[in-house]
């Protein structure tokens, strides 16, 4: 039984409750929160809702990397796009990269403004203490508190955003604790709202012309992963059953250094330790159980090289050598560089009884960040009219076949702050009748665990044909119930996410960023284009779009 082949929606009870607003925003990360911040700046009708408790709860919060912008006379705009390119394997757009490269420290003084506060190596306004990650040939990340600076975006938009709601006659309203199910369609199949159920299993429709989805990621998909326990894949499953197109979703990045968790030890908070490439960027390295390195010889950046470079070589090397997983060295950063640095990782890591400083950290790599998604522009246009996605859950083109390190969080910021200023200059739109989809099985959440073992072991660091048939063969033959909870709503999600993923995995025959198959270990020229699926009433349409000109997109714009 798969919830994913054609469009529909999920079998719900009858709503008891509709409302209208003007705009909805899913989600409650980055993108999210800088497009409300301009929805009450305007006083535009407004609901940002978040299936969490905590608003905070967000894959932003989490991040430890960095921000990514050309900040110092040193660097270069033109070498931020170059590095942006060579490592998004020729499926990045141009004009995509641009506009998140020349925007990032617009954007990012904007935050400034709203007061964040970045880690600062002198006095002066933009002096900013840079760092150095994987794939960027200049120092250029920007660092809040160390290992913090998620948190510390989250925290300045989140606390923007109460500012405003406060304020008497505030258009805008911030619900937790309340999860989309699916989005609504009219008649001529444009977005109409939004179908949510409430912390005690209610439903109701939320009615609105604009829907933004702010998701985020699906890292929940795979059993170690660097996600908050709420990257399910909603968005993008709600997208795919509206008739979104959905591109370039077989690129998953895998991030190489996450704790090694053994088998049978629970997660924290339903998420791996992940150890940011900033780590690296200040001399950690990884070396196998005989104390010899791993990326020596492999790439000209070593440790630096970029993630899927990385992660593909680390998984070889484990395959060769048996070994569960690998080490990263960083001892010689004595007790004094950890705790200033990485103060988030280094309380983490000793929670689990592991002391960097005087030990290597055992580490290999897990689901981090999905390259692909929902297709969308900078603006975060997509295939329905009224469906915007922006941050993690879009694929702009901007990312390619892999994400340069810290260039999602400005990406978020940009795209949230592109489509904010935008919708601020439109009319508003009276939304039409929501019509009735043909039904789509919810999964038995039971299966959640065996979905995670087919991606782990057929769908991960490397593909081959067999296995990906394999995983799509089982992934579609799991079992359906008829109870509608948060644990098969998660699991219907991470189900869809997982079939999206392994037949756009088995239908591109190479190998290119975060991409590998070990049947076709190349990278195939003819396979510089963008892979794009979309649900359609009579099953999976799959087709392939230019790189630099996603025609499904610019033909509603």
């Amino acid at each position: 039984m798969t919830p994913t082949h054609t469009t529909g929606q999920l079998d719900t009870p009858a709503p008891t409750w509709r409302r209208e607003t003007g705009v909805v925003i899913i989600g409650s990360g980055a993108a999210g929160l800088t497009a409300a911040v301009h929805l009450a700046d305007a006083d535009i009708p407004a609901v940002l809702l978040t299936r969490a408790t905590d608003p905070a709860e967000s894959a932003t919060d989490w991040a430890q990397g960095g921000l990514a912008a050309v900040w110092d006379s040193t660097d270069s705009t033109d070498s931020h796009i170059a590095d942006t390119l060579t490592a998004g394997a020729g499926l990045c757009d141009p004009a995509a990269v641009r506009t998140l490269v020349e925007s990032a420290p617009e954007v990012i003084r904007r935050l400034v403004d709203l007061g964040a506060d970045f880690d600062r190596a002198g006095e002066n306004q933009d002096d900013y203490d840079l760092h150095l990650e994987g794939g960027h040939s200049a120092r250029r990340i920007l660092h809040s508190r160390g290992d913090g600076s998620g948190r510390e975006v989250e925290r300045t938009l989140l606390h923007a955003l109460r500012r405003r709601l406060d304020q008497p006659g505030c258009s805008v309203r911030l619900r937790t604790g309340l999860r989309a199910v699916d989005i609504l369609t009219d008649r001529h199949g444009a977005v109409c709202g939004v179908r949510v159920r409430d912390g005690a299993g209610a439903i109701g429709d939320l009615l609105a012309g604009t829907v933004v989805l702010a998701t985020g990621g699906a890292g929940q998909a795979w059993t170690l992963t660097s996600n908050p326990a709420v990257a399910t894949g909603d968005g993008l499953a709600m997208a795919w059953r509206a008739g979104a197109a959905v591109r370039d979703i077989e690129f998953t990045q895998f991030h190489p250094t996450i704790l090694h968790r053994r088998a049978g030890q629970p997660r924290s908070g339903g998420r791996d330790v992940l150890i940011s490439e900033a780590v690296r960027g200040e001399g950690a390295v990884l070396l196998d159980h005989g104390g010899h390195r791993v990326m020596a010889g492999v790439h000209p950046l070593a440790d630096l090289a970029p993630r899927d470079v990385v992660s593909a070589a680390m998984h070889a090397h484990m395959a060769v050598t048996g070994e569960e997983c690998l080490l990263l060295d960083a001892r010689n950063f004595g007790p004094a560089a950890w705790a200033e640095k990485f103060p988030g990782i280094l309380r983490m890591l000793r929670e689990r009884g592991v002391d960097p400083v005087t030990e290597p950290v055992p580490v290999r790599p897990g689901a981090h960040y999905l390259c692909g998604g929902v297709a969308a522009d900078m603006m975060g246009r997509t295939t329905v009219p009224g469906l915007f996605a922006i941050g993690e859950v879009a694929a702009t083109g901007a990312q390619g076949a892999n994400r340069l390190a810290s260039n999602s969080v400005p990406e978020a910021l940009v795209m949230g702050d592109r489509l904010g200023r935008w919708l601020r200059g439109l009319p508003r739109e009276t939304p039409g009748q929501p019509v009735v989809r043909p039904s789509v099985p919810l999964t038995e959440p039971g299966s959640r665990a065996r979905i995670n073992e087919l991606m782990d072991t057929h769908v991960g660091v490397l593909r081959e044909a067999a296995r990906l048939d394999t995983a799509i063969a089982e992934l579609d033959a799991l079992p359906g119930t008829g109870v509608l909870d948060d644990a098969a709503l998660d699991t219907t999600a991470i189900h869809t996410t997982a079939l999206l993923v392994a037949h756009a995995a088995r239908e591109r025959t190479e190998s290119r960023g975060a991409h590998r198959r070990a049947d076709h270990p190349e990278t195939a020229p003819a396979w510089e284009v963008h892979l794009c699926l979309q649900a359609g009433p009579t099953g999976m349409r799959i087709s392939r779009e230019p790189v630099g000109r996603d025609s499904t997109v610019a033909a509603l714009i």
